[in-house]
């Protein structure tokens, strides 16, 4: 009985990518630094809802995928008939649905971004994920992410005031975007490999990336003028060589190791974003988590 209890743990772990978990917290939390906002109740409230519409994000995208991993990704919890394809679309809605629930208690405004946030998430898995539109659409569900923790980080001020924050953080959810589209573009070719082009286009996009990153809002601040490049520097040390290798030997397997490296780069980036937006105490607790989502990836693929 206990095996079985722990065959299907893993299955289940395996099917939520729980080693890509931690790269979802810091999305609210550099969202709420972007707006110039201390992470309070709205902020939780926001990293609940991202952790569960990304949670269901995984189990759907496994759901319209399984035929496709049937052929190609046979040992996966849906094909292997360790998770039945219905429980696990029954999980992706029940996950929506508490994620914008979550969503809901920071007020309306947070309610708004989660639910086209959820839609992007939807859309992504049953249709867009195979058409040249996939890229965008993940890179929009993140910096729609980031902005949601900074609009429930808002939560309370005035309307005007709340909208001028919540722009503020616009520049952070451009760049966090913009490394998503990156990784998402390379995970195209994982099963297959044969990309030159792409890990080399993800490889500039991350350096273009890290060098806004170290920069900040109205020129350098003292608290984090030192910090930055440092976490800019972690970021993009995290994928830029498994990127490099992937376009000088692109099979398969070394493809499949660069996404995974983009996605652990995923923490010390929203750590030097919010770095970049004069929150450093926030940026060095999110670099803490790099070496719990690496012990992570280990055990569990976050691809």
């Amino acid at each position: 009985m206990t095996g079985r209890r722990t065959g299907r743990g893993r299955a289940w772990a395996e099917l939520l990518r729980v080693s890509a978990l931690l790269s979802v917290p810091g999305d609210a939390l550099a969202g709420a630094a972007a707006a110039g906002a201390r992470p309070g109740r709205g902020t939780l409230c926001a990293l609940g809802a991202s952790l569960c519409l990304y949670e269901a994000g995984m189990a759907l995208n496994d759901w319209a995928d399984r035929a496709e991993d049937a052929v190609e990704r046979p040992h996966r919890p849906l094909p292997s008939g360790r998770i039945a394809p219905g429980t696990a679309l029954a999980a992706s809605a029940a996950l929506t649905a508490a994620g914008l629930a979550l969503a809901s208690r920071a007020g309306r405004p947070s309610l708004a971004v989660a639910t086209a946030l959820a839609g992007t998430v939807w859309a992504y898995d049953l249709g867009l994920k195979h058409t040249p539109a996939g890229p965008g659409a993940m890179a929009t569900a993140r910096a729609l992410d980031l902005l949601l923790g900074a609009t429930a980080s808002t939560r309370g001020r005035d309307t005007r005031t709340r909208a001028a924050r919540t722009r503020a953080a616009l520049p952070s959810a451009a760049l966090l975007g913009a490394h998503t589209y990156a990784v998402t573009a390379v995970s195209r070719h994982e099963t297959r490999g044969g990309s030159t082009r792409t890990p080399l286009a993800a490889l500039t996009v991350t350096l273009a990336v890290a060098a806004a990153a170290s920069g900040g809002p109205g020129g350098p601040r003292p608290d984090t003028a030192r910090l930055r490049p440092l976490l800019a520097l972690a970021y993009a040390r995290t994928p830029a060589p498994l990127l490099l290798h992937a376009a000088l030997n692109p099979s398969a397997a070394l493809t499949e190791r660069a996404v995974g490296g983009g996605i652990r780069a995923t923490i010390p980036l929203q750590a030097a974003l919010a770095a970049r937006a004069g929150a450093p105490a926030t940026a060095l607790a999110l670099l803490g988590l790099v070496p719990a989502a690496r012990a992570l990836a280990r055990k569990v693929s976050p691809t």
